[in-house]
């Protein structure tokens, strides 16, 4: 009975994490044309920061139970780290989408889903099982499938590189919350991961970049992607991501994180009328297939394997 438990409660918290690609996902449909209109660094800034400023209200009386026991700056460390290596993840990703293509960019990106189990060893000594291995692989190779049109020609460019660079701050970002995440109030800890990377991109804005007109940010096309931007993609998405990956192995998670190019391509076909290809729905299968094999498949040799040690005299 317990066992069971245990997993009805795995899978709800695997289910945030796919929630939290199918919000990701509709944010590529949404927001597909905000990057035109920002640099990298202050579209960045202003997400993030924006979402710090309205989770620090929502969880205001966190913030305050938590400071009068004493326990508010062991999560200012944490967030910190975690501040640091989300705004390191999406400036780069965001600037690498200033030289590079959508679907480059999404497979791209995609790349951390086989970096994590070899990160997560690495900082939390997890050995990755062969199961997590092959699912990683498998769901790369239905990424690049989803991703990355026929015939398209591959090569390396800076902005591709930089976008490579993201995935790597990514995979770390996914390993650095499943292992500071136990014991501590992941919706403070979001809230200060949030206003921190937030205002560690808008330093360096501020340092590199000119700010957004002031006909821009009034421009109501533009703040209604904006919004999306900070309150769905950011503020509901991540904090999704954060509760999820606390009770998720980070393998687990950022296989069933990077379904969002799988909902990505699924809301460009519903409102964009893009059109599904064969190699898409290939890629689809091949993704699904690596959910089967990492958190499907161990179960059933676990199964079989337990059932054959009971059946011996």
């Amino acid at each position: 009975m317990a066992s069971a438990r245990s997993r009805v409660s795995t899978i709800k918290y695997q289910a945030l994490l796919v929630l939290a690609a199918a919000v990701w996902g509709l944010g590529t449909v949404v927001i597909k044309d905000t990057v035109g209109e920002f640099s990298p660094s202050w579209l960045v800034g202003i997400r993030f920061f924006s979402a710090g400023v309205i989770a620090c209200v929502v969880f205001a009386r966190r913030f305050v139970r938590l400071a009068r026991a004493g326990a508010l700056l062991d999560h200012v460390r944490a967030g910190v780290v975690l501040g640091l290596l989300v705004a390191a993840a999406y400036l780069c990703n965001t600037g690498g989408l200033t030289d590079t293509t959508a679907a480059k960019s999404s497979f791209l990106t995609g790349v951390y889903c086989v970096l994590v189990p070899f990160i997560a060893w690495g900082v939390m000594r997890r050995r990755p099982t062969a199961f997590n291995l092959v699912a990683a692989f498998l769901c790369l190779a239905g990424v690049g499938l989803v991703s990355l049109p026929a015939e398209s020609s591959f090569s390396l460019g800076w902005g591709d590189a930089v976008t490579l660079v993201s995935a790597v701050f990514l995979g770390f970002q996914v390993v650095a919350t499943s292992k500071l995440a136990p014991g501590r109030d992941m919706a403070v800890l979001t809230s200060l991961q949030f206003l921190l990377g937030g205002a560690f991109a808008l330093v360096i804005a501020a340092a590199t970049e000119l700010p957004p007109e002031a006909a821009v940010l009034l421009d109501p096309a533009t703040l209604g992607n904006l919004a999306y931007l900070v309150v769905f993609a950011t503020c509901l998405a991540l904090l999704l991501q954060n509760v999820g990956l606390a009770r998720v192995s980070p393998s687990s998670g950022a296989l069933l994180l990077s379904l969002e190019s799988v909902f990505g391509v699924a809301f460009s076909v519903l409102f964009l009328g893009e059109q599904l290809s064969v190699a898409m729905l290939v890629g689809f299968a091949l993704i699904f297939c690596a959910v089967l094999v990492s958190e499907w498949l161990p179960g059933v040799v676990s199964g079989s394997q337990s059932s054959q040690t009971q059946a011996l005299p």
